[in-house]
């Protein structure tokens, strides 16, 4: 039988800490009256708790509220710079970084181009190449800051978590070494992690976009490439071998398999949906891009326009609109979405049009009939979702202790 037990002083003041410091996260600047009254506690305990946070680092004071009744109040709030936390988009071009403080403010962004195979970084490849252009990366974003806390890089792949390596990404050279995260954690000093990029797309939809509030939902990216991502019961689900949502491999019907053309041809819901294939449908119509979604944005204008290309381009719609339906119908047919969150150029570029023809082709195939929204989240969304993955760990743990924070990341030596 489990005892319950009594909570100790410092017990109590550290759950007191982390729930004022939450409140002023996403309520502040505060005064201390405004503090103790959000959080429960009496005037004499605000007061301590906040001389404590001061001295700990973690809470400044932001000013004077003036012109209310009797005498002026000082205002607090977070210190943003007590941490700092920094995003990696990797793709085979380049490198985009975006470095935010404490309180979620995107302090600094940078773009490492990589072209070519063999720029790995500073003409070097495997491990070496990799930790180079990832500390290049940072640096660039972030000279004068101090070191972050912690780093997450989204690639167009995923860590199979038995063997330590990454997988699905032979497009993306020079980061197929042993211990991944080992080679990156000692070479950049800081904790790192490496995260499946549609994955966080997924991450920054539930926390700040389209998909918030569900528990159940599947996003869907299209550009290029094609991929998903799976979020069951309010968590990410990453798979046996990190490999859930690569839906780009998928065997799908109308689409070459893999025993046709052999691994390295496109096959499966790529070969069917992918950015070419996108293009070609376009292009037997009448319609052109310099890219999928650019051509798919031009589909969507003339098929609007009423001209003379509009019967094309809506028919041209019609048949991408189809092929896309035809991978996601096996998807949500397993997983039984409450949504499902369209997101990436060539759906992006889509826009209402293509939403409401992918969602019609996809209720008359499957009976789960789940609503289709587009992606809502600003910029990067693989950025976005990097540094919201960050954060919740980062600020896990500096809020769960009153020390004193030092400007040092995690591991580093003064």
């Amino acid at each position: 039988m489990n005892q319950l037990v009594p909570g100790t002083p410092s017990l109590l003041r550290a759950i007191n800490d982390r729930h004022a410091l939450q409140v002023l996260l996403d309520r502040g600047p505060l005064t201390r009256p405004e503090l103790g009254a959000l959080t429960g506690l009496s005037k004499p305990t605000a007061s301590q708790l906040l001389a404590r946070l001061q001295e700990a680092g973690l809470v400044v004071l932001d000013g004077i509220r003036e012109g209310l009744p009797g005498r002026t109040a000082e205002l607090y709030r977070i210190n943003a710079a007590a941490a700092h936390v920094a995003a990696l988009d990797v793709t085979p071009a380049g490198i985009d970084v975006a470095v935010a403080d404490l309180a979620g403010t995107v302090v600094a962004e940078h773009r490492l181009p990589t072209p070519g195979r063999g720029a790995a970084g500073a003409g070097e490849s495997g491990e070496k190449g990799v930790v180079a252009k990832v500390r290049a990366a940072l640096a660039g974003a972030g000279p004068d800051l101090p070191p972050p806390h912690r780093v997450v890089i989204g690639i167009q792949g995923a860590i199979d978590p038995g063997t330590g390596r990454l997988g699905y990404a032979a497009h993306i050279p020079g980061w197929h070494i042993p211990d991944l995260l080992g080679a990156l954690r000692d070479g950049v000093g800081v904790p790192v992690d490496v995260e499946n990029d549609v994955n966080l797309v997924a991450l920054a939809e539930q926390a700040h976009g389209t998909a918030r509030g569900h528990r159940d939902f599947v996003l869907l990216w299209a550009d290029a490439g094609i991929g998903s991502a799976l979020v069951l019961g309010g968590r990410l689900h990453r798979g046996a071998t990190g490999g859930a949502g690569e839906v780009g491999y998928m065997p799908t019907v109308g689409a070459p398999t893999v025993r046709e053309v052999g691994r390295r041809a496109d096959h499966g819901f790529q070969a069917l949906s992918g950015g070419p294939a996108v293009l070609r449908v376009l292009r037997e119509h009448g319609l052109r891009g310099a890219t999928p979604a650019v051509a798919v944005r031009h589909a969507v204008r003339a098929a609007e326009g009423g001209g003379k290309l509009a019967p094309a381009a809506q028919e041209a719609l019609r048949e991408v609109a189809a092929r896309l339906a035809m991978g996601l119908a096996a998807v949500t047919a397993v997983v039984d979405p409450e949504l499902i969150v369209l997101s990436g150029g060539v759906l992006l570029a889509g826009g209402e049009t293509l939403r409401g023809l992918l969602e019609r082709e996809l209720h008359a195939l499957c009976l789960p009939r789940p609503p289709l929204r587009l992606s809502t989240v600003a910029g990067n969304p693989v950025l976005a979702g990097g540094l919201h993955l960050a954060l919740d760990t980062v600020r896990d743990e500096v809020f769960s202790s009153t020390k004193v924070v030092s400007v040092l990341p995690t591991g580093a030596q003064g």
